[in-house]
């Protein structure tokens, strides 16, 4: 089992950037493929961005694509969202998730393929 904490998470003004970070304890983190999911209130829970346990394969979400990079370090136990250029359709609460995938180069882009989610980092962004 693994938990998950989010952090980095704040108010910025469009054309800003911001990195999330998600620290992992428990199991080894390099056993866990991640992924990155945002959500506004009253609507469901969408992808933004993945990362496979090798690191060697990331997917985005069209909408951020050219913007956001996902990283990992596994040293450290983390997994990062660098986010550039954020605008207001940027605003949302952002989770992090694990899949304790056995395949090290195999990305997954669906909440229903992850175990374990963390409790969220609010993102606003000004317009």
């Amino acid at each position: 089992q693994v938990r998950l904490v989010e952090s980095g998470g704040g108010l910025v003004q469009a054309g800003g950037s911001l990195r999330l970070s998600c620290a992992a304890s428990g199991r080894t983190f390099s056993s866990y493929a991640m992924g990155w999911f945002r959500q506004v209130p009253g609507k469901e829970r969408n992808f933004v961005a993945a990362i496979s346990r090798s690191g060697a394969t990331t997917n985005y979400a069209d909408s951020v694509k050219g913007r956001f990079t996902i990283s990992g370090d596994n040293a450290k136990n983390t997994v990062y969202l660098q986010m550039n250029r954020l605008k207001p359709e940027d605003t949302a609460v952002y989770f992090c998730a694990a899949n304790p995938t056995i395949y090290i180069d195999r990305i997954y882009n669906t909440e229903y393929e992850y175990d374990y989610w963390g409790q969220g980092t609010q993102v606003t962004v000004s317009s």
